[in-house]
């Protein structure tokens, strides 16, 4: 399971280094579900206009100014929550966003409404940690797919590094951050 000092870093490495590594959800039925993360987005800091935090603390976005590796999820036009994690240090609101990630059947699920949706996250666990206690960890890679297994991205070049998505309030420079990565494959669709 990945410790807190993993996401103690900068949400741009955090985000990159969790392509290939697997979502853990614990279902109601006590079964394990596992998911490979193949799109995440980072969200850095105070500055970066396209971050909750970009206007402040507020308590929508609290979590980001606390500890790395917990949950933050909100819920965002009125019908969606959204899943991200917390990096950096204390004080300091940066995040990755999960958008995609794909079942051990193969199956994708992109978007990061229809990933909430499918895995059933929901407000419950904003602010928890990321661990086996709150029922929704990540893990180092280890799943095949399809007898297939997916080498970590930051090797061999399997990860390409794009715009965030729908992100254009943001401004010029913001909006064209190459803060969105996505595992080589994945990369057909894009989701707002």
């Amino acid at each position: 399971m990945l410790n807190q000092k993993f996401f103690e870093r900068s949400a741009v490495m955090v985000a990159k280094d969790l392509i290939g590594c697997y979502l853990i959800k614990r279902l109601n039925d006590g079964k394990i579900a596992r998911f490979m993360i193949v799109e995440t987005e980072a969200y850095e800091g105070l500055k970066d206009k396209a971050s909750h935090a970009s206007r402040g603390e507020t308590e929508r976005n609290k979590v980001m100014f606390g500890e790395a590796g917990v949950w933050y999820v909100y819920f965002t036009y009125g019908m969606h929550y959204i899943l991200n994690i917390v990096c950096g240090k204390v004080g300091y609101p940066a995040a990755v966003l999960i958008r995609g990630v794909v079942d051990e059947n193969g199956e994708k699920i992109l978007g990061p409404a229809r990933l909430t949706k499918k895995l059933k996250i929901d407000k419950t666990f904003n602010g928890k940690t990321v661990s086996k206690i709150a029922g929704l960890w990540i893990e180092h890679p280890t799943l095949k797919i399809h007898d297939r297994e997916f080498v970590m991205g930051r090797k061999n070049g399997n990860v390409l590094k794009t715009p965030r998505i729908g992100v254009d309030y943001a401004g010029l420079i913001w909006s064209q951050k190459l803060y969105r990565f996505v595992l080589k494959g994945f990369e057909t669709r894009r989701f707002k």
